[in-house]
């Protein structure tokens, strides 16, 4: 059921964006109303997915957007995949409903994607509401990051990088899903999110397969505010998806580790054969 509120032509269409609800409409509401007032283009398309939210009546009533209702809780990556087959723009962001910008912060990312071709998605400067800057991975994720890193801040430290010093835009192996920029036709070429993954490491797991495409990079010069509620810190039942995410995430990448090793080993023994070959007819 796509309701849509505002309609821009599929050629016009320069920036999109999707924030995925889910009881938590308020929030949603006020991230919507926030993009809408400070990205300043006529080309931009918002759509909201609501999982099937209680309070979703709310989300009716904002202007400017296209709601998507689903008839179920489907997470946070199979929600997001609901808008691969509707109209895109040249740039889609990925955006969730705790998220407060106070400038034109989609321009200005898709500034930098449009003045670096070989960049296929970017991700910002992410802050606590206290201007504190929020200490998030970026590296890929591993057992000694994901288990070791709750309880040794090196370790900690390593996987955020928190210790480096950033000076323009930087390559990085892990965006977050809380706010990246990704360009539309790789976002749909890449079938957006593996909808294996409910919720955790599915932004660690697109960021991987982005990559394939070109660069990934962090912008430390602009930044949005996340109300980061670190919930499998606090819950026993969030912290057991994001475990579960993350033996799903260890098995699927280490199989195509290891598959990508074999087909090198067996393409070099291949060209030995063929060298040897080669000297044997001389």
């Amino acid at each position: 059921n796509v309701k849509e509120v505002q309609r821009v032509k599929k050629d016009k269409i320069f920036i999109s964006a999707a924030i995925v609800s889910y009881n938590c409409s308020n929030k949603t509401k006020k991230a919507a109303e926030n993009l809408l007032e400070n990205t300043k283009t006529d080309s931009f398309k918002l759509y909201i997915i609501d999982n099937n939210s209680r309070d979703k009546e709310s989300l009716k009533s904002i202007k400017g957007i296209t709601l998507i209702e689903n008839n179920r809780n489907l997470g946070f990556g199979k929600g997001h995949n609901k808008v691969l087959n509707l109209p895109l723009g040249k740039y889609h962001a990925v955006i969730n409903p705790d998220i407060e910008i106070k400038s034109d912060v989609l321009n200005k990312l898709t500034k930098i994607l449009e003045e670096n071709p070989d960049i296929v998605m970017i991700t910002p400067k992410i802050l606590n509401p206290d201007g504190s800057e929020q200490l998030l991975p970026k590296r890929n994720p591993n057992f000694k990051y994901i288990f070791l890193g709750r309880f040794s801040k090196k370790i900690r430290a390593e996987y955020t990088r928190c210790n480096e010093n950033f000076k323009g835009f930087t390559d990085i192996d892990f965006s977050t899903g809380c706010f990246f920029v990704i360009r539309g036709e790789i976002f749909v070429k890449i079938g957006g999110f593996d909808e294996r993954f409910f919720m955790y490491l599915e932004d660690a797991d697109i960021t991987r397969r982005a990559k394939k495409y070109g660069r990934v990079v962090f912008c430390p010069d602009v930044s949005v505010i996340h109300q980061w509620e670190r919930a499998s810190a606090k819950s026993i039942r969030a912290l057991f998806m994001h475990i579960t995410s993350f033996f799903k995430y260890i098995i699927k990448w280490r199989k195509r580790t290891y598959e990508g090793i074999n087909y090198r080993c067996q393409r070099a023994t291949g060209e030995r054969a063929l060298q040897g070959n080669k000297r044997g007819q001389k």
